[in-house]
């Protein structure tokens, strides 16, 4: 680090000297010579007055380089902030959700090994499918919908209670996401609706796409009004934001009993 510290400050007295040069030359150039200044090159020798032209073309260059320098640097440092900042709202994503599949697998195996078996079997694919697709900048939208079909069995299967779970699909087999975004709003579906209710829950999913858009809608139904502003929300936002600037609507509709959430990416 000290090492890297002197070289800066021997950079920055370099480039100090070769910028003072033409000050210095010009002030005894007005002060001492009935020339007006070396910038006119008035009575020189014409190599003289090249070596001038081609020193300050060197320091514009120069300026130029160091410039353009720096824009890079700032670029690149922008970016890095961006896909650190990727990475953490990633890692936030379902955390609590698999502790809680943990818990309860540890209560059902005694009770039903096979029913525990297969439930091992799905969290661990949904597992892999976070740790090592989810580190991906985009994943099959087929990959996707696999993900979140995993997780609705395990609710399923977790639940001691009837539940209505309609998933409904018509994608594109070559297209494309950024993975782990739908996952937010059908946790949250589960959360403020099916868990809360008693009887009667119920959760429909849409997941279409087009030429020029991605459009997933998911409605569920609830007991009470809940605040909806919560970290998953929040995180949801804020990668969209990262991600798709400009190019996605994120809605949502509130009416007695019945929460939609609509999001369309372009």
């Amino acid at each position: 680090m000290e090492v890297i510290k002197r070289s800066i400050k021997w950079i920055v007295i370099a480039l100090l000297v070769i910028a003072i040069i033409p000050i210095l030359i010009t002030t005894y150039e007005v002060i001492f010579t009935k020339n007006q200044s070396i910038l006119f090159l008035g009575g020189y020798p014409p190599k003289v007055a090249f070596l001038v032209v081609a020193y300050y073309l060197f320091l514009l260059s120069l300026g130029i380089f160091w410039l353009v320098r720096q824009i890079v640097f700032i670029s690149k440092l922008k970016n890095e902030k961006t896909k650190a900042e990727l990475l953490f709202l990633k890692n936030q994503v379902s955390p609590h959700f698999f502790f809680n599949m943990l818990n309860n697998l540890y209560g059902l195996v005694a009770k039903d090994a096979q029913k525990a078996q297969e439930l091992i079997l799905k969290l661990s694919d949904m597992m892999r499918y976070s740790i090592y697709e989810g580190e991906k900048e985009t994943v099959m939208l087929k990959e996707e919908i696999s993900f979140l079909k995993n997780y609705i069995e395990l609710h399923k299967m977790r639940y001691h209670k009837e539940i209505s779970v309609d998933f409904d699909c018509d994608v594109y087999e070559n297209k494309k996401v950024v993975p782990l975004l739908f996952i937010i709003l059908l946790e949250n579906a589960f959360k403020h609706g099916v868990e809360n209710l008693r009887k009667d829950a119920y959760i429909k999913m849409s997941l279409t796409t087009s030429q020029n858009e991605i459009r997933f809608t998911i409605e569920n139904n609830y007991e009470k009004a809940e605040n909806s502003s919560g970290i998953g929300l929040k995180n949801l936002k804020r990668r969209l934001e990262l991600i798709y600037p400009n190019l996605h609507e994120l809605t949502f509709s509130i009416r007695e009993h019945v929460y939609q959430v609509q999001l369309i990416l372009k």
